[in-house]
Formats: structure tokens, sequence, C-alpha cells
């Protein structure tokens, strides 16, 4: 395709949220919860006071994990969220799931995040136990959907079921190739809910997008992935977190340098402190040597040889923790790289799972 059809296609891009001559009529006489946060907007205006100004009901509003707003840090939890037009509820607080009770008195349930397309970032999570209360009780869910930056490629190990937990709750690759729309179709069709629970679910797609599309978020998704160039290595990176090193929290540049006081052969120097997106930052006041990724080109791909440079390279007694199962979903890439596998060999061991992915996800695309 041309880079002219391409500004073309960005220029007639909709979001869900965007189209509201479909979602209105299906909000008329209503009483609507929205799972929401600062990314759900429309044009400039957030989409709470776009339907309230349309005269819609809303009684409720959920948001996950970084808060309505989303500057809350990785990993806090939200407590004291209020708003004077509506009741706000925190998914990310003493619980993860919403209650039946929570739900009581909506006729209806609208989803709207910007995601990023990878397993572990814990929206989608969100997204699936919000789908699940609301099959319990019988309410229908329309998903607004959003592009997925990292949407041009499937990649990395697909989950196994022993490691499920908020960064990753279903048997899918790390880079999954789907927006959320998508993905809570194959949620629905695949049966992952509880007890084999179905959803009541719509979703009005993005026109004028698909995964072959370069995107770039009009808003930060999350305090630590700031920019694009965050975004784009995010899928990378993201398995740092699962060990000793240091990936920028706590610095202006998050997500976009790796580094540890230990590490040998760096060229590149950062000192973490806690800060707005970061309380409490791995490597906190020290000094840390590394790689910057600052000012290079967006590449969208899943790249494991410097998660393999750092373990060979820095001088620790354990380089892994624990969390790095739930990260990449398996025990085996922790083995794979303390074994001294090759890239090539550990990307071969995901092969074939990553084909059936692919061949199950053919069902759930909207767009080819």
């Amino acid at each position: 395709m041309l880079i002219t059809e391409l500004l073309c296609d960005a220029q007639e891009l909709k979001t869900g949220a965007d189209q509201l001559d479909i979602l209105t009529p299906k909000l008329q006489g209503k009483s609507v919860g929205l799972l929401v946060n600062h990314t759900s907007v429309v044009g400039k205006t957030h989409l709470t006071d776009t339907l309230l100004s349309l005269g819609v009901t809303i009684p409720k509003v959920f948001s996950p994990e970084h808060g309505f707003k989303g500057n809350k840090p990785d990993g806090e939890k939200i407590t004291g969220e209020s708003s004077e037009s509506f009741q706000l509820i925190s998914l990310y607080g003493d619980a993860k799931k919403p209650t039946p009770k929570q739900l009581e008195n909506l006729d209806i349930m609208i989803i709207d995040m910007q995601d990023v397309g990878v397993r572990c970032y814990t929206y989608a999570s969100t997204m699936t136990w919000m789908m699940e209360t609301c099959a319990e009780v019988g309410i229908p869910v329309i998903v607004l959907d959003r592009p997925n930056p990292n949407g041009s490629y499937v990649d990395g190990p697909v989950l196994n079921e022993k490691y499920e937990s908020i960064v990753g709750l279903h048997p899918i690759p790390l880079v999954h190739g789907l927006t959320l729309g998508e993905l809570a179709l194959m949620i629905n069709g695949e049966g992952w809910l509880r007890d084999g629970l179905k959803a009541d679910l719509e979703i009005i797609p993005v026109s004028g997008w698909d995964h072959s599309i370069p995107y770039s978020l009009p808003i930060a998704p999350s305090p630590n992935l700031p920019n694009d160039l965050a975004v784009s290595l995010y899928p990378s990176l993201v398995l740092f977190e699962g060990t000793v090193a240091s990936v920028g929290r706590g610095t202006d540049f998050p997500f976009q340098v790796i580094g540890h006081p230990d590490f040998k052969g760096g060229f590149f120097g950062f000192t973490p402190h806690p800060n707005a997106g970061s309380k409490y930052p791995p490597l906190d006041d020290k000094l840390c040597v590394g790689i910057s990724f600052i000012g290079q080109e967006l590449k969208y791909e899943l790249d494991i040889t410097q998660l393999i440079n750092f373990y060979r390279n820095t001088e620790v007694d354990e380089f892994f923790l624990d969390f790095i199962y739930k990260l990449s979903g398996t025990d085996k890439l922790k083995k794979q790289i303390m074994s001294k596998k090759s890239e090539l060999e550990i990307r071969s061991s995901w092969e074939q799972d990553l084909a059936a992915y692919k061949q199950m996800r053919e069902k759930y695309l909207l767009y080819p």
C-alpha cells in the first residue's frame, strides 16, 4: 500500500466511541454502566461527558488499573476516586472483579479502553471479569473498539493455564494481535468465561483501520508508556519486569531503556527515583548501566535478544524473579535462557502453539 493511501485511511479512522450515531440509539431509556479510563474519548471529550450531554443516564462508572484518570502508578491499589456525576468504582482496589450487587439497576454495560495488544497488560483481564459478571446477571455488553498499536504481528509463548493471573488470563501469545473487541469475541467464543458463561456481546468496530495500518496513540495508555516508542518496545521490555533489571520506571523514559548496576558492557546510565508513574521503582537511587533505545525508529516486533544478553552479562546470583513465570506465561522461557538456548531455538519452541493460535484467531478478526 502506498504511503498516501495509509495517510488517507488514517484520516478516515473512527474508533467505536466516535460512532455515536450507532451507539446512542442503543442507550435511549437505559441505565448505562461504563468501564472506561482516561483514554475513553470522543475527539477531545471524555465518553462519559459526551453521553451525559446527550441525555444518557449513567449511574455507575468502573475503572481499571491506573484509575479513571489514568494517573495512578503501576500496581497501586486504587481507593477514594469520586465524581459528582456518577458513582465511580475501581476494579483495581480490594477486588478486581465487579460483584453482581455493583451491577444492580444497570441495563447495559459499555467498555471502552485503549489497549496495547500485549497479554500482560491488565485492561484485558479487567474487561474479562466485567464480561463475566455481566453474563452472570444478564446485562448486555457493548465494546467500543480501538486500534491495537501492536496489532500487526503475533509472537511469543502461549500462556500455560498454570500461570493464569491478572497479567495473563487466557491461552494466547504474549503479543496476541487482537484489538480488545476481537479479544472479547475470542473470550466469548472459546468459552473462557467462568463455567463456560457467554456474555450478550456486541462490538462497535473501528472504521477505516486494519491490522496493517500503523496507529499512533493520541493519549498515553498508562503512566509508563508515554509515547509510541515505549508502546512499540513494551512487548520486548516487559519481560525484564520478571528480572532484577530496570526498564526505566522512575525516569523520564520508562520502557525505553534497560539497565542494572552490575551489567557488563553497557554504554548508557540512568538512576531511577520515585515519580508520578512509579512510587517504588526497581533499583531506586542506584546507577544502572545498560542500553538506551531513545531516538530509534519504531520497530513492531518481539525481540528477546536483549533478555538473553542481560542474563549472560549481569553479574548477580539470581537474575530472574518468580514473576517471570506469570509474565511469560510459562516456566520454559527462563529454563531455556538459563540453559543457553539460542534465540532461534527458543523461538522454534513457540511455533506449534503459535500456528494453532493463529488459526483460531482467524475466526475472530474484525480487521483482516
